[in-house]
């Protein structure tokens, strides 16, 4: 069992990477007019960034759910 946990772990870390860079670059080409709208919604590098914040925080999650299952199976 422990042998196909952490190759889960593994595989959730580099998604929690690639969700973490993928959200800076959003983050980073965001204008001054995406900063400084008014009333007209979000813009989409702003929706792109929310949605790979929000897939970090559940590729984490997951994660430590894994590092959890496999703390208690080794006890």
């Amino acid at each position: 069992m422990k042998y196909i946990l952490i190759p889960i772990i593994v595989v959730l870390v580099i998604m929690v990477v690639v969700s973490l860079v993928r959200g800076i670059i959003a983050f980073l080409h965001s204008t001054r007019e995406d900063l400084q709208q008014q009333g007209t919604g979000p813009s989409p590098n702003q929706l792109l960034q929310n949605k790979m914040m929000f897939n970090r925080i559940k590729y984490q999650a997951l994660a430590v759910i894994v590092v959890a299952i496999l703390l208690a199976i080794s006890r």
